[in-house]
């Protein structure tokens, strides 16, 4: 019933309501609250433009590709964490389901309407949840990653149970599985976000939001 989804979502039709989307989503950013700061909402706009694209680059820089999807890269996952503790949670996961959607026209994997949803928008807008700490940045991070976690899991045991190898069922394979890359590219993230200069940068940028 869905042989030609990712056929469809790769097509020009499929790429013009992809770029759609993410324009109604980045205006939404644009518009923020109604006793918000005009002005302040452009510059919030420029730099979560800015955090998204940062985070489609990084992310085509492999450090390991898993055989089964999913990959180790340099810190991509970071631009949209930074964005949630910057600007709080609604923000930070509009920003994650633009590079969501991105991400469908840059070599994703789809074989059903949920996955779709549950591995690319709903995935990278669960990182945005880093906005749920606003003194952490680490601490947001691993709210963020931990979401992203949680989608993949769910997503690997409804849709991906059947490439379990011997010895693993649906759900060890998929937490298995998903870990891996993620927990290794997180180890990578939270030793650079606390080097010194790094986390003094940091900082400062979120004091001077």
């Amino acid at each position: 019933m869905f042989e030609n989804l990712q056929g469809f979502v790769e097509s020009t039709v499929g790429i013009t309501i992809t770029v759609i989307l993410i324009i109604v989503i980045l205006f939404f950013i644009l518009r923020g609250g109604k006793n918000d700061d005009k002005r302040n909402n452009t510059k919030v706009l420029t730099i979560s433009a800015l955090l998204i694209a940062l985070a489609m680059v990084l992310g085509e820089i492999k450090l390991f590709q898993m055989p089964q999807g999913g990959s180790i890269t340099l810190l991509s996952m970071l631009p949209i964490v930074f964005c949630g503790y910057l600007f709080g949670v609604k923000k930070g996961v509009m920003a994650g389901i633009c590079v969501g959607l991105l991400s469908l026209v840059f070599g994703a994997v789809i074989i059903h309407p949920l996955q779709l949803l549950l591995d690319y928008p709903i995935a990278f807008g669960a990182m945005g949840l880093a906005g749920l700490s606003k003194k952490s940045l680490a601490k947001g991070y691993l709210i963020g990653i931990t979401g992203r976690f949680i989608c993949a899991v769910v997503s690997g045991i409804v849709f991906f149970g059947d490439y379990a190898p011997e010895g693993f069922n649906a759900v060890t394979w998929s937490i298995w599985y998903n870990i891996t890359y993620i927990s290794v590219e997180a180890i990578i993230t939270l030793i650079v976000i606390n080097i010194k200069p790094v986390k003094t940068t940091l900082d400062r940028l979120k004091i001077s939001m």
